[in-house]
């Protein structure tokens, strides 16, 4: 998966993250692909997301990793008895959304792999047009 214990330990501690994955790898790698998911639709007009979720290591982004979890968290935490910590995981999973579409918008610009055609270019990219002004014929 994209995710390891070890990127869960940046936003949540071992004992909590068992508390909402409710000590089920099941429900935490359900969590983990709907987050995946979640953030592919806002990247995948404009980047590769295979290649981004593909990643490992060093070679994957810390923000879109660190926001994989916090979806991820916010998506257990909702399944969770009495809903456990969840105004955290609300505030984390809004930050979340708020950059992804800000990435969305292009406000943001991720150092991602860019999402190409067949022949290797980039697609998605923002294009520029525009006419001449228009002719007023008033004598």
């Amino acid at each position: 998966m994209f995710v390891t214990d070890q990127d869960y330990k940046i936003v949540i501690g071992d004992q909590a993250l068992k508390v909402v994955s409710q000590v089920s790898l099941e429900n935490r790698a359900n969590a983990e692909t709907e987050a995946v998911e979640e953030i592919s639709g806002y990247l995948r007009p404009k980047y590769d997301t295979e290649a981004v979720f593909s990643a490992t290591g060093t070679g994957r982004n810390r923000l879109v990793v660190m926001y994989t979890c916090d979806i991820a968290l916010y998506h257990m935490a909702a399944s969770a008895p009495q809903k456990m910590g969840m105004e955290i995981r609300k505030e984390r999973y809004e930050r979340a959304v708020k950059w992804l579409e800000g990435v969305q918008s292009g406000k943001i610009v991720p150092d991602l792999p860019l999402a190409t055609d067949e022949d290797g270019n980039a697609t998605g990219l923002p294009f520029t047009y525009g006419s001449q002004k228009p002719l007023r014929h008033n004598w």
